[in-house]
C-alpha cells in the first residue's frame, strides 16, 4: 500500500496494531539508474558507435523526466488516471529495447525512439485542456533532450512526420515470414494510412467479422499504432479512456487483426453474472495458456454488471491469477496442457511449477486492453479503488476530436463530391466542426439548465457527414429529377408547338403520293401471278427427286453407323494405352535402355513393340529404336488401321502369353508396362479393324453414288431458287408498295389527328407551362442552395433529437450563422421539415396522430429519417400511438419485461416487419446489442446477424422503434451511440392544437367533423393533385416522339386537366371554408390554453414526487368529462366566450380536486400555486422581476455600499439584504427610506402574529399589488409566506383552491373502473387497510388482501385472478417491498385490462411508499390517493371521527361518558399527531402514531366504562393509554412526560362533568355538548382551519421555524421546477473551493502542545478533576485541529490537483461549496451551525480553553465550549466531594440564577461553576420579575440564559416547589446520535406564574449551541 499521503486514507493505529509493518524504500536515483542502464547496455552493443554509449545517458534522462512529470502533472478529479510510478520507466526502457539495428542507425534516431516512448509512457493519458498538458510534456522533454544529450532538442523531430506532435514507431509496415517485425519509425503517414485502409478492407472482408466503416485520419492511425505497439509487447495491457463511440474498440480490434491476434470480448446477456464472467475468464486463460495463443481481451466498462467483474480484471492485471478461478478438479486438465512444454523448457513436472509456468504463459499470451468512459466520477473511483488498471496498463485517451480534425475528417468525405466552387470544400468542413462543437456547449448548457444529459460523440460526427453525403446525393437527385421532368415537359410542349405549323402542308402532300402509290400496286400485282404458275411446276418435280435420294442417305447412314459399333468395342482400350504412353517421357525410355540384359517381362514386351513395327526382335535392336528420338513419336502417331497380317499374327503369340499381361509387366517396369497396354490395344483395334474393312468398302460405294444424285438435285434446287426469288422479288416488291400507300394514309389521317390533338394538348397544358417556366427557376436555386440546407438539415438529423424547441432554434441559428460566414449557398427561409419532409406525408402523420405543431412534425421527420434507430422520450405516449397508427397492423409491439421479446425480433428480422419496443428504461437489454449497433455480417448475398446463439437474414425492411416513458432519462454514451435520441415529450403548441380539437368536438361537433373532413379531403386533394402532375411530367417524360402523336398521353392530360380543375375548385373552397371553420374554432382557443397550462403544471409535478405520474390520454379524459358536465351548470344561452369561461373555471377546479387526492398535504399548496402563478403568467399578470424575488430572495455579496440597518434591534442582517435588494425594484423605491422614517409602524406589522392579514404601514397597502406585497412579506417576514400563498391563490383562483378537498375514500371508489388500478400512496404511521375493509363491507363486497414481501409473488398472482373470476376486490399492501416483481404485475393489469368481458365489481387495490422504481404506467394508468395524516386539528378530528361508525357509537353502555371521553382522547391523538409540526418544541423524537393506537384505545375506553360504571378508573385508563398504548412507541425520557401531562389534562373527571371543559387556553376548543354522531361531527366543522400554536399549549413563536422550513421548502421546489439561468463567466466550483478553502485555513487555530500544557498546568494549584478534564477536551480538541489542518491541507491542494480525491475528501469538497459542515469534522463536537458560525464556534472554544492554560481557572464557564459536557460536571462534583471528603454519589445539583453579568462576576464559584452561554428555547427567563421562566418576546425563539451557578449539594435536599425540570441539550437536535446523545442534565428553574405542566407542553429546553 502506499503511503498515506496526498489524500489517501490513513490506516488506523488499532488496524495497524494487528500487522508488521514494513517500509519499503524507493530505490535510489543511481540504483535506478545502474538497473536500467544494465538493462540498456547490451542491447545497444549491437548498433552503431555513436549508439552504444547512450544507454547510462538514457536512463538518467527517463529518471529525471519521470521526476519532473511527477512534479508537474498532478492528478484531479478531472485527471484522476495522472498516476505514475516507476513501472512508467520500465515501459519506456522495454519500447527501446524492442529497436533493431537495421531500423535505428543514427544517434538522433535513437533519440526519436527515446521521446517516442516516453510519450507513449507519460503524455498519451493526458487531456486537451487548457492547461495544455502534451505542450508542456514536449517542453520537458526538450529540456532533457538539451541536458542529458550533448544539446540535442527537439529539433531532432524536424525529420519526422509530425515535428511538433513526434515521431511514430510502429513493427507491422513489413510484412513477410519473419518472426519479429521491426520496430521501426514512420517515414511517411500516407503509406501507413494506405497499408491500414487494405488491412481494413481486408478484416472487412473476413468472414464471420462484422465490417466496420472507419475513417483513418491521423489520430486514429495513431491510436492504432499505440494499441498495436503493446500487443506485440509481452505483459502489454492498455486502458483507452474515451467516451463511447470515439473508436476504442473498433480501432482495438483493426490493430489486433493487424497484428494476427484474435480479439475476444464477453457477450452480455439479461442473466450474464459473475459466474458467466469467470466461465469466460477459464475460456481465455485455456486459450492462451494451453493452447498457447496470443489473444486480446478487449473489455469495456459497459460491460461491469458485477462489480467483482473489475476486481477479477484488477487481479489480471496485477498477478495474472484470480483467485479460486479454477477448481481443483479442473487443475488436473491445466497441467496436462502445459507439461509437454514445461519439461521443454527444463522444468519440474511439480504442480506448482506447472501452475506458475501456465500464468507466466497466460500473462504473456493475454493483452487486456480496457475501454473506459471518463463520464461522471465512475472512471475515478475505478481507478482509486483498482490501481492495477493504472499501474499495469499504457493509458491512451481518445481526446474530443478538435476543430482541425474534425475538418480534416470532412474533407475526406468531401474529397470527391462535386461542388460548384472547389473553395466550399474547405467552408463545408469548417461548418461541420462548427455545428459538432455547438452541439457540444448546448448538451453541456442544457446539463445545467435542465438537468438532462445528452452526449456527444464521434461516431455523432461521422454520421453528419456522411448523412450530408448522403442528402445532399439524394436531394440533388429528386430535385434534378424534377427539374428535368419540368424542363422535358416545357421542351416537349415548345416541340408541340412547332410542330403544328408544318402539320397542314404536310398533309396536303402526303394525299398527292398515296394516290400514286396506289396505281403502281396494281400494276405490279398482274406481272405477279404470272410468274408464280411457273415457279410452281418445277417445284413439283424437285420435291420427288428429293424425296427418293433421302431414302438412299438413310440407307448410308445406317451402313455406317453399324462400323462405329463394332469400333466402339476397340477405342476405349486404345485410348487407355493412349493415356499410358502419354506418361512416357525420355526418363521412363532412358529406365528400360539402361538394362544391358533387361527382364524377360521387359524384353518380352519389347519384343513385341519390335514386331508391330516390323523390326528385328533382339534386344540390340531394341535398345537401338529406342535410342532414337523420334521413338515415342512413332508410338503414339502408330498406324492402325494398316497393319499387315502377318505381323498380326506374329503379334498374337505375345498377346497369349500369360505373362504378357499389363499387371506383371508393370511390377517390373512402369514403362514397360504402359507399352504392354499399348500392344495389348493396338491388337485388340487391328482385330475389329480387319472385320469392319468390308462394310466400309460398301459404305464408300453407297456414298459415291449418292453424291452423284445429291449434285443433280442441287442443280434442279438451285433453278427453282431462282425462280422463286425473283416471285418474292415483285411479292416484296408489291407488299412494299401497299405498305408505303397505308403508311402514307396512315400518316395523312395522324396528320389530321394530330392537328385535332395539338389544340387539347396547348389549351390543357398552358397553365402547366407557366407555372413550370418558374418552377423550373425554382428548382436551379434550390439546387444551388443544396450545398448549405443539406448541411443544416444533416446537422438537425444527426443531433437535433434531444433538445427542446428552444435548443434546436438557438443551434440552427448558429449553424445558418456559420453557414453564412462561410459564403455557402443556402435558402433564406429554410425549414427542416419541408426540407425533408412531403406535405403529404406531414399530412398523414398528422392524421395518424402526431400533433401538428412544428416541434412534433420535427421530430417525425427525424424518426422516419434517422440512420440509427429511434428512441423516443415519449412520457405522454403520442409517440406511441402515432408509431402503432403509422405502421399498422405489422407492427411488433414488445417491450423488455415480456419473457419471448426475442422470438418476435428475430422474425421481424428474418420477415422485415416493424417493431416497438415500449417502455424501455435508462438500461437496454443486453442482448439486443447487435440489433442496435446493426452488427450486420455479409455472407455473399446473405445479410446475416447473430443474435444471441442464432444467425439470423436481415431483411432490409426492418424497422425498430424504441419508446420510453420516462421524463428525462440519462442514457449513457453507449446508447446514444447506437440510437438517436428523439425528445417527444408534448410541447405547448402542440398540446394546445390537441386540448382545441378536443372541445371542439364537444362544443360544435359539426363544426369539428367539417374541420376533420376538410382536414381529409384537402390532404386527399392535395395528394391527387400531386399524382396528377407527377402522372403528367411521368408521360412526358417517357414519350419518345412527338407529343401530338400520343394519344394515351392527350387522353390522360385532358382528363387529368379536368380532375385537376376540379379539385382545385373543391380545394379552394374547402380552404375558405377552413379558414371560416379556424375562426370560430379559434374563440375556444383560451379553454385549450388553460387546460394545456393545468396538465403541464401537472406534468412538473412529476419532478416533486416520483409517485406523481399523470396520463395525458387520462387527462384528455378529464377535460372532456369536465366539458360535459360544465354544460349541465350552465345556461344554454352562453355566448362563446362565457361557455369558455365556465368550462375554464370547471375544469380547472376538478384538475385540482382529482389531483389533491393524489398529492401529500405539503404539496397541494404548491399545486394550487403553481397553478394560480402559471395562469396569471399567461394573461401577463406577474412581473417577472418581481416573481423572481419572491422565490430567490435577495443576496448581497458587498455590503460596504449597502445602506446602514436603522432597526438592528428587530430587523437581521438576511432582513436588511432582502429589503435593499427589494428596494431596487421600480415598485419599491422608498422602501428603505419608509421603513427608517416609520419605525414603529413597520414593527408593530413585524410583530404581528398575522402580517399577511395586516396593514402595511402608509400609502403602501395601496400602493402595492398582491404579489408585491408578499414580496415584502418574503424579506421580512418568510414564516408567514404559506399563509400568504394560500390567501393569494384563494383571491386570484377562488377560495376553493386554498382548501383542499376532503379525503373521501367511496368518492373516489365512484370515479373508478375496474381496469383503474387505486394505488395508496403511504406515509410512515398510515394504514388504509381498514378504510377498504369498511368501503367493501358498505359495498358488500369480498377484498382479500396480500401483504407483499419474498416469495408472496404467486400468492398475489391467484389473488387476482380469483378477485377477477369472482368479482371481488384484491389489494396487495406493500408493493415498494416487491418490486422487482412490479413489472409482472404492470404486466398482469395490462393484459386483463386490454380484455372486454371484465366483472365491473372487481378492483385492484395497491399501497406503497413513494419510490422511483415504481411502474410508471401503473401510476399514469390508476387512480393515486395519498395516506397520511391531514394537517391541522380539524382534519385530523374529522378523519378520526369518520372512522368511528354510528353502530360503534352507540356500543357504549355508558353514553355520556363515553361521548365526553372519546372527544378527549380524539383531541389527545390529534394533538399527538400536529405537535410534530413544532419539531423540537412539539417531540424530541417524531413518533408515528396511527389509527390503530387511538382505535385500540378507543375500545379500551369503552371496555373500562362498561365494566365499572360507578367510578371511572381514570389512573387505570391513564396508564393503558399513555404508557402502555401510546407510550409504547416512546423512547424519549421527555416525550414521555409530554404525553403523561396531555393525558392527565384530558382524561379526568373535570372532561366528564364540567360543560364544554376546555381543552386548550383558546375557547374556540371545548369538549362538546352531549349528542348524537353527526353533532360531533358538525361540531368540528366550526373549529379554525389553520390551528394557533396555543391550541397545543405552544407559544405563537413555536410555529416560526416550522413556518420558516416549510416556506423554503415550497420556495426551493418552485426554484427547482424552473430551468435554471446559467450565468457565462461564473466561478467554477474548484475557484470557490479555493477561495473558501484559502479564506478558512487562516482561521484555523493550531493544535495545542500537550507537554507544554502539562508542564504550565503542572505548575497551577486548579482542581487534579479539572485538570484531567482539560487534558482530555485538549486531546479531542487536537484530533479535530490535527484532522482539520490536513484536510484543508488537502482541500488546497486538490483544487490545484497535488492531490488523489478520495471518497471522504469529495465529501468534504461538496459540504464546503454548500456553506455545511462536513461530517468527519464533527469528531469532537456535534453541532447544528452552518460552517461560518461553526468555525466561529470553534475559534471561541479554542479561545476558552487557551485563556483557561495562558491565564487561570475560568471564573465562568462557557459549557458549550467543552465537547463532554458531563465530564466536566462530573469534574465539578468531585471536586466538591473530594473537598469536603464525602462520597461523589451522594451529592446532587442546585442551580441559582444569578442576577449579575458574566462581566461583573470578579471570582469563580466556591462550590461548583458559574456557566454562562446556555440559550433557553420556548421560553424567556424574566430577570426583572423575580428571577423566573415568562413568555418570549414575539419572533424570538431563543433567549439567552444569565448566568447560572451550577452548584453541588446534598441529595438529601427536597427540589423546589413550583418548578420546572428543564433538560439541556448540547445542541437543537435534542436526541443526538447514538454516538453522542445530546442529552446534558436537568436543572430546575423556578415556574414563575405557570404551572409545570404549562412549561412541559412549551417543550422548554437549555442549549449549549444553537444553529445560528
Amino acid at each position: 500500500m502506499a503511503p498515506p499521503t496526498g489524500g489517501r486514507e490513513v490506516i488506523s493505529a488499532r488496524t495497524q496494531a494487528r500487522f508488521a509493518l514494513l517500509f519499503c524504500t524507493q530505490p535510489s536515483d543511481s540504483q535506478t539508474i545502474r538497473i536500467f542502464e544494465s538493462i540498456l547496455a547490451p542491447k545497444l552493443t549491437e548498433f552503431e558507435n555513436e549508439i552504444k554509449p547512450m544507454g547510462g545517458a538514457i536512463a538518467r534522462a527517463t529518471l529525471a523526466l519521470y521526476k519532473d512529470v511527477l512534479d508537474e502533472f498532478l492528478p484531479t478529479p478531472a485527471k484522476s488516471h495522472y498516476l505514475f510510478n516507476s513501472r512508467d520507466i520500465a515501459k519506456v526502457v522495454q519500447g527501446i529495447v524492442q529497436c533493431d539495428r537495421s531500423c535505428i542507425d543514427t544517434r538522433d534516431g535513437m533519440l526519436r525512439l527515446w521521446a517516442h516512448e516516453c510519450q507513449r509512457a507519460f503524455s498519451d493519458r493526458f487531456l486537451e485542456d487548457s492547461a495544455k498538458d502534451e505542450e508542456r510534456f514536449v517542453t520537458l522533454l526538450d529540456k532533457q533532450l538539451k541536458a542529458s544529450f550533448d544539446g540535442s532538442s527537439w529539433d531532432i523531430m524536424d525529420e519526422s512526420i509530425d515535428s511538433e506532435k513526434g515521431p511514430v514507431f510502429c513493427s507491422f509496415m513489413k510484412e513477410g515470414g519473419e518472426d519479429i517485425l521491426p520496430y521501426e519509425e514512420v517515414q511517411g503517414m500516407p503509406k501507413l494510412k494506405h497499408f491500414l485502409e487494405e488491412k481494413l478492407e481486408d478484416y472487412n472482408m473476413e468472414a464471420k467479422l462484422i465490417p466496420m466503416d472507419l475513417v483513418l485520419f491521423d489520430d486514429a492511425i495513431k491510436h492504432i499504432c499505440r494499441i498495436n505497439r503493446m500487443l506485440r509487447q509481452p505483459r502489454g495491457n492498455m486502458m483507452l479512456v474515451g467516451v463511447g463511440g470515439s473508436g476504442r474498440q473498433s480501432l482495438t480490434r483493426l490493430a489486433s487483426f493487424v497484428a494476427d491476434i484474435n480479439t475476444f470480448t464477453i457477450e452480455i446477456t439479461k442473466q450474464y453474472r459473475s459466474i458467466e464472467f469467470h466461465e469466460d475468464l477459464k475460456s481465455l486463460y485455456m486459450t492462451t495458456g494451453c493452447e498457447n495463443k496470443v489473444t486480446t481481451f478487449l473489455f469495456n466498462d459497459t460491460q461491469i454488471k458485477v462489480p467483482s467483474f473489475l476486481e477479477d480484471i484488477n487481479n489480471i492485471l496485477s498477478s495474472g491469477e484470480v483467485p479460486n478461478l479454477f477448481p481443483k478438479e479442473e487443475l488436473g486438465e491445466i497441467y496436462d496442457g502445459v507439461r509437454k512444454d514445461a519439461v521443454k523448457a527444463g522444468l519440474d513436472e511439480t504442480p506448482k511449477v506447472l501452475w506458475k509456468f501456465f500464468i507466466d504463459r497466460v500473462r504473456a499470451n493475454l493483452h487486456v486492453i480496457l475501454a473506459m468512459s471518463p463520464i461522471g466520477s465512475g472512471f475515478r473511483t475505478r481507478c482509486r479503488m483498482y490501481p492495477g488498471l493504472v499501474n499495469c496498463t499504457t493509458i491512451d485517451y481518445f481526446h474530443t476530436w478538435p476543430a482541425d480534425a474534425l475538418q480534416e475528417v470532412a474533407k475526406k468525405f468531401l474529397a470527391d463530391i462535386n461542388l460548384d466552387e472547389e473553395k466550399h470544400r474547405d467552408a463545408i468542413a469548417k461548418v461541420f466542426a462548427v455545428t459538432h462543437l455547438s452541439v457540444i456547449d448546448a448538451s453541456a448548457k442544457m446539463v445545467e439548465e435542465l438537468s438532462r444529459y445528452n452526449y456527444v460523440t464521434p461516431t455523432n460526427y461521422l454520421e453528419l457527414v456522411k448523412g450530408y453525403l448522403t442528402l445532399l446525393a439524394e436531394k440533388r437527385s429528386e430535385l434534378g429529377d424534377q427539374r428535368f421532368k419540368l424542363s422535358n415537359g416545357l421542351q416537349k410542349l415548345e416541340e408541340s408547338k412547332e410542330q403544328v405549323e408544318v402539320m397542314s402542308v404536310a398533309l396536303e402532300k402526303k394525299k398527292i403520293v398515296v394516290a400514286s402509290s396506289q396505281k403502281e400496286c396494281e400494276e405490279l400485282l398482274v406481272i405477279i401471278v404470272s410468274e408464280r404458275r411457273i415457279a410452281d411446276e418445277q417445284k413439283k418435280t424437285v420435291e420427288a427427286d428429293s424425296e427418293r435420294i433421302g431414302k438412299e442417305e438413310k440407307e448410308c447412314l445406317a451402313i455406317a453407323s453399324d462400323a462405329e459399333a463394332d469400333l466402339a468395342v476397340a477405342m476405349p482400350a486404345l485410348e487407355k494405352a493412349m493415356l499410358e504412353v502419354d506418361k512416357l517421357d525420355k526418363s521412363s525410355i532412358s529406365e528400360l535402355k539402361a538394362y544391358n540384359k533387361p527382364p524377360p517381362p521387359v524384353e518380352m514386351t519389347m519384343q513385341c513393340v519390335m514386331t508391330m513395327f516390323g523390326r528385328p526382335t533382339d534386344w540390340a535392336n531394341a535398345k537401338k529404336a529406342m535410342g532414337e528420338a523420334t521413338f515415342l513419336a512413332s508410338i503414339k502417331g502408330f498406324d492402325k488401321n494398316n497393319i499387315k497380317d502377318s505381323i498380326i499374327s506374329k503379334v498374337k503369340k505375345f498377346i497369349n502369353n500369360p505373362g504378357f499381361t499389363t499387371d506383371a509387366i508393370a511390377k517390373v517396369s512402369v514403362a514397360a508396362g504402359a507399352m504392354c497396354v499399348w500392344c495389348h490395344a493396338i491388337y485388340l483395334y487391328a482385330g475389329v479393324s480387319k472385320e469392319v474393312a468390308p462394310k466400309r468398302a460398301r459404305l464408300k460405294n453407297a456414298q459415291s453414288s449418292l453424291a452423284v444424285k445429291q449434285k443433280a438435285l442441287k442443280e434442279a434446287q438451285d433453278a427453282l431458287a431462282i425462280v422463286v426469288a425473283k416471285v418474292n422479288e415483285l411479292n416484296d416488291k408489291y407488299t412494299k408498295s401497299m405498305s408505303e400507300r397505308d403508311a402514307l394514309k396512315a400518316e395523312a389521317e395522324l396528320l389530321e389527328d394530330n392537328l385535332t390533338r395539338a389544340e387539347k394538348l396547348i389549351n390543357g397544358l398552358s397553365g402547366e407551362y407557366t407555372r413550370w417556366q418558374a418552377s423550373v427557376g425554382g428548382f436551379e436555386k434550390s439546387i444551388k442552395d443544396l450545398v448549405g440546407d443539406s448541411l443544416i438539415a444533416s446537422g438537425f438529423l444527426s443531433y437535433a433529437g434531444p433538445f427542446d424547441t428552444v435548443y434546436r432554434d438557438e443551434l440552427v441559428g448558429k449553424w445558418i450563422g456559420g453557414v453564412k460566414q462561410s459564403a455557402l449557398p443556402f435558402s433564406e427561409n429554410f425549414s427542416f421539415s419541408l426540407f425533408l419532409a412531403k406535405p403529404t406525408d406531414v399530412r398523414d402523420w398528422n392524421i395518424q396522430g402526431l400533433p401538428k405543431d412544428n416541434f412534433s412534425t420535427e421530430n417525425g421527420v427525424i424518426t422516419t429519417r434517422c440512420s440509427r434507430w429511434p428512441l423516443m422520450i415519449d412520457p405522454q405516449g403520442q409517440a406511441n400511438k402515432w408509431v402503432r397508427e403509422m405502421e399498422g397492423d405489422d407492427l411488433k409491439i414488445i417491450d423488455l419485461k415480456m419473457k419471448d421479446f426475442l422470438r418476435d425480433v428475430e422474425n421481424a428480422i428474418t420477415y422485415g416487419l416493424p417493431v416497438l419496443l415500449q417502455d424501455v428504461l435508462e438500461e437496454l437489454d443486453p442482448s439486443l446489442e447487435p440489433v442496435l449497433s446493426k452488427a450486420i455480417i455479409k455472407v455473399g448475398n446473405r445479410s446475416i446477424i447473430k443474435l444471441g446463439d442464432k444467425e439470423l437474414d436481415y431483411s432490409e425492411d426492418f424497422k425498430l422503434y424504441i419508446t420510453t416513458k420516462m421524463g428525462n432519462p440519462h442514457y449513457t454514451p453507449e446508447v446514444s451511440t447506437k440510437t438517436t435520441v428523439v425528445n417527444f415529450a408534448v410541447k405547448q403548441q402542440g398540446l394546445e392544437a390537441q386540448l382545441l380539437g378536443t372541445v371542439v368536438h364537444q362544443e360544435e361537433p359539426t363544426l369539428e367533423e367539417q374541420k376533420s373532413e376538410l382536414t381529409l379531403r384537402v390532404a386527399a386533394g392535395k395528394r391527387k393533385l400531386v399524382d396528377l402532375e407527377d402522372t403528367i411530367l411521368k408521360l412526358l417524360s417517357e414519350s419518345t416522339g412527338s407529343l401530338l402523336e400520343d394519344t394515351n398521353l392527350v387522353n390522360t392530360l385532358q382528363a387529368s386537366k379536368f380532375t385537376s380543375e376540379e379539385v382545385n375548385q373543391q380545394l379552394k373552397v374547402a380552404e375558405e371554408t377552413e379558414i371560416k371553420i379556424d375562426a370560430a374554432r379559434e374563440g375556444y382557443r383560451p379553454a385549450a390554453i388553460r387546460s394545456a397550462i393545468a396538465y403541464f403544471i401537472l406534468n412538473d409535478m412529476a419532478r416533486v414526487d416520483p409517485m406523481y405520474q399523470f396520463s395525458l390520454d387520462t387527462y384528455v379524459g378529464l377535460f372532456n368529462k369536465s366539458i360535459e358536465d360544465s354544460r349541465e351548470k350552465s345556461n344554454e344561452s352562453q355566448n362563446v366566450k362565457d361557455r369558455v369561461e365556465a368550462i375554464n373555471v370547471y375544469h380547472t377546479l376538478q384538475v385540482y380536486k382529482s389531483t389533491c387526492v393524489g398529492l401529500f398535504e405539503r404539496h397541494k399548496l404548491l399545486f394550487s400555486l403553481q397553478l394560480c402563478i402559471r395562469i396569471m403568467q399567461r394573461d401577463n399578470k406577474i412581473p417577472q422581476s418581481e416573481f423572481d424575488f419572491f422565490c430567490f430572495g435577495g443576496v448581497v455579496v458587498d455590503r460596504s455600499e449597502q445602506k446602514p440597518n436603522p432597526a438592528g434591534d428587530w430587523i437581521n442582517e438576511a432582513t436588511w439584504d432582502n429589503l435593499t435588494e427589494l428596494e431596487q425594484l421600480g415598485p419599491f423605491n422608498g422602501l428603505c427610506g419608509s421603513i427608517e422614517q416609520s419605525q414603529r409602524d413597520w414593527k408593530a406589522w413585524f410583530m404581528s402574529a398575522a402580517p399577511e392579514k395586516a396593514t402595511l404601514p402608509g400609502e403602501w397597502d395601496n400602493k402595492l399589488s398582491e404579489l408585491q406585497q408578499m414580496c415584502i412579506l418574503r424579506a421580512m417576514r418568510p414564516d408567514r409566506v404559506v399563509f400568504a400563498c394560500s390567501i393569494f391563490v384563494g383571491n386570484n383562483l377562488g377560495q376553493e383552491y386554498a382548501d383542499p378537498p376532503t379525503f373521501d375514500l367511496g368518492e373516489i371508489y365512484k370515479s373508478s373502473t375496474c381496469k383503474t388500478p387505486l394505488i395508496f400512496i403511504l406515509s410512515p404511521g398510515v394504514d388504509p387497510t381498514a378504510q377498504v375493509q369498511q368501503l367493501a363491507d358498505a359495498k358488500n363486497v369480498k377484498v382479500e388482501q396480500v401483504a407483499l414481501g419474498q416469495g408472496q409473488a404467486p400468492v398475489a398472482v391467484k389473488c387476482i385472478k380469483e378477485a377477477l373470476r369472482g368479482g371481488t376486490w384484491a389489494f396487495l399492501a406493500n408493493c415498494h417491498l416487491m418490486l422487482s416483481w412490479m413489472p409482472e404485475l404492470e404486466k398482469l393489469v395490462e393484459s386483463y385490462s386490454a380484455g372486454d368481458n371484465m366483472n365491473p365489481v372487481f378492483r385492484l387495490w395497491l399501497s406503497s411508499s413513494p419510490t422511483p422504481a415504481f411502474p410508471i404506467a401503473l401510476l399514469q394508468q390508476g387512480v393515486k390517493m395519498t395516506t397520511e395524516p391531514p394537517r391541522g386539528l380539524r382534519a385530523n378530528l374529522n378523519k378520526l371521527y369518520n372512522l368511528i361508525s354510528p353502530e360503534k357509537f352507540g356500543e357504549c353502555g355508558q353514553q355520556y361518558k363515553y361521548k365526553k371521553l372519546l372527544f378527549a382522547l380524539t383531541w389527545f391523538h390529534a394533538s399527538l399527531l400536529e405537535r410534530r409540526k413544532f419539531k423540537a418544541l412539539g417531540f424530541n423524537v417524531p413518533y408515528e402514531f396511527n389509527e390503530s393506537d387511538y382505535l385500540i384505545c378507543h375500545d379500551l375506553i369503552i371496555v373500562f366504562l362498561d365494566e365499572y360504571p360507578e367510578v371511572t378508573p381514570f389512573e387505570a385508563m391513564r396508564y393503558l393509554i399513555s404508557d402502555a398504548n401510546y407510550g409504547g412507541r416512546v423512547t424519549d425520557d421527555w416525550d414521555r412526560r409530554l404525553v403523561n401531562c396531555y393525558i392527565a389534562q384530558f382524561m379526568c373527571e373535570d372532561a366528564i362533568s364540567i360543560e364544554h371543559y376546555p381543552l386548550s387556553e383558546l375557547p374556540e376548543y371545548f369538549i362538546p355538548s352531549d349528542g348524537d354522531l353527526k353533532s360531533y361531527r358538525d361540531y368540528l366543522m366550526t373549529l379554525p382551519a389553520s390551528d394557533h400554536p396555543a391550541a397545543f399549549g405552544q407559544h405563537p413563536n413555536a410555529d416560526i421555524s416550522s413556518q420558516i422550513e416549510d416556506t423554503n421548502d415550497l420556495l426551493t421546489t418552485i426554484i427547482g421546477l424552473a430551468p435554471k439561468v446559467i450565468v457565462e463567466g461564473a466561478e467554477t466550483p474548484m475557484q470557490k473551493l479555493s477561495k473558501q478553502v484559502k479564506g478558512m485555513k487562516g482561521g484555523v487555530p493550531p493544535a495545542f502542545n500537550m507537554r507544554d500544557v502539562k508542564h504550565k498546568m503542572s505548575a497551577r494549584g486548579d482542581p487534579d478533576a479539572l485538570k484531567t478534564v482539560l487534558y482530555q477536551e485538549l486531546e479531542r480538541y487536537n484530533q479535530l485541529l490535527n484532522r482539520l489542518a490536513t484536510q484543508m491541507s488537502d482541500l488546497d491542494k486538490a483544487t490545484e490537483g497535488l492531490v488523489i480525491i478520495t471518497p471522504a475528501l469529495e465529501e468534504s469538497m461538496n459540504c464546503i461549496l454548500d456553506f455545511k459542515v462536513p461530517p468527519s469534522w464533527h469528531v469532537a463536537f456535534p453541532s447544528a451551525k452552518g460552517l461560518a458560525s461553526w468555525l466561529r464556534d470553534l475559534v471561541a472554544r479554542i479561545k476558552q480553553m487557551s485563556d483557561w492554560i495562558d491565564k487561570e481557572l475560568p471564573k465562568t464557564f462557557w459549557l458549550a465550549g467543552f465537547t463532554y459536557p458531563t465530564g466536566f460536571l462530573t469534574a465539578l462534583l468531585q471536586t466538591t466531594a473530594r473537598k469536603n471528603g464525602i462520597a461523589i454519589d451522594t451529592l446532587s445539583w442546585e442551580f441559582p440564577v444569578m442576577t449579575q453579568e458574566v462581566e461583573d462576576i470578579q471570582a469563580g464559584a466556591k462550590e461548583g461553576a458559574y456557566v454562562t452561554g446556555m440559550f433557553l428555547e420556548g421560553a424567556r427567563w424574566d430577570v426583572n420579575g423575580g428571577g423566573s421562566l415568562t413568555e418570549p418576546a414575539p419572533m424570538e425563539l431563543t433567549s439567552p440564559m444569565p448566568v447560572v451557578h451550577f452548584k453541588p449539594t446534598d441529595s438529601k435536599k427536597k427540589a423546589q416547589k413550583n418548578s420546572y425540570a428543564c433538560p439541556v441539550y448540547m445542541y437543537p437536535v435534542r436526541t443526538g446520535s447514538r454516538e453522542r446523545p445530546s442529552y446534558v442534565i436537568t436543572v430546575e428553574l423556578k415556574c414563575g406564574t405557570k404551572s409545570s405542566d404549562f412549561w412541559i407542553k412549551r417543550g422548554i429546553a437549555l442549549l449549549l449551541s444553537t444553529s445560528i
